[in-house]
């Protein structure tokens, strides 16, 4: 299935520029540079700790950055109040790595969760949607009733997806999308994600360590290596981009400049 999207490069969806963030005197990004432009998909990899989320916190405001700008639709995120802030996060709609549900809520309830709180639609309303919106991802109509715990992760992240795209954001941000499901559950989930991006016209960043994952539903990849990104082009590209620890990753080698330097280091922490 293909629904990528080629993007206008007129009007940047979000621009991230010298975004540096300090915890604790350690510096975890060292001004990270990214441009998602509207209507594309772009996926951030890297390993543990290199700062993708961090940059996903900042983006959402749940992380003050120290110094950077942060713009969505020209309009500059840092710095705002809390009013300006969640005007801005309706243009948003995200799925969490483990899932996020609700458990005492009913799965309607879960999927039309922000609507609901906002006053925007009725309860019965938000039934009727939250089962069309069920539907549109392959999920039986009496799951609507039934509560998280009751459901497979795969059904869970459809419902998540389901919550996400509800109020029909402009801009849909993943993290770890895949995480902990088998091979074909994760390409069926990709597959849900290419058509709801397709289907709302929206924006997509999404964080993924599945390079399987990552093949399907970038358009555009960008690789974060100790807090700065090391590489950014377009996903076809990325197996032959010529940056050692880009090659290492996306390829899965066990030996290589990533793995080197985490040795050099954990013997210098024993030293």
């Amino acid at each position: 299935m293909n629904a990528k999207k080629t993007s206008s490069k007129i009007n940047p969806k979000i621009t991230i520029e010298n975004l540096v963030k300090h915890f604790d005197g350690k510096i975890v990004l060292k001004g990270i540079n990214l441009t998602v432009e509207a209507g594309q998909s772009l996926c951030i990899i890297g390993t543990s700790g290199c700062g993708k989320s961090v940059t996903l916190k900042c983006l959402l405001g749940l992380v003050t950055p120290t110094s950077g700008s942060i713009k969505v639709d020209g309009v500059e995120m840092v710095g705002q109040t809390r009013s300006q802030r969640e005007a801005a996060l309706k243009k948003f709609g995200m799925t969490f790595q483990f899932g996020a549900l609700f458990d005492s809520l009913p799965i309607w309830q879960n999927i039309m969760f922000r609507p609901l709180q906002q006053g925007a639609v009725t309860r019965q309303a938000a039934r009727e949607e939250a089962h069309h919106i069920a539907t549109q991802l392959g999920l039986r109509a009496d799951v609507i009733d039934q509560f998280p715990a009751e459901l497979s992760g795969g059904m869970q992240k459809r419902v998540a997806l389901g919550r996400a795209i509800a109020d029909k954001p402009e801009i849909l941000l993943f993290d770890e999308p895949t995480s902990g499901l088998d091979p074909i559950t994760g390409g069926v989930i990709d597959n849900l994600i290419l058509d709801a991006v397709k289907r709302l016209g929206a924006t997509a960043l999404t964080i993924s360590h599945d390079m399987a994952s990552v093949r399907r539903i970038a358009d555009v990849v960008a690789m974060i290596h100790e807090g700065r990104i090391i590489w950014c082009g377009p996903a076809s590209k990325m197996h032959a981009s010529g940056v050692p620890e880009v090659d290492q990753f996306v390829h899965g080698h066990p030996e290589g400049p990533l793995t080197t330097k985490k040795t050099v280091n954990a013997q210098k922490a024993k030293a």
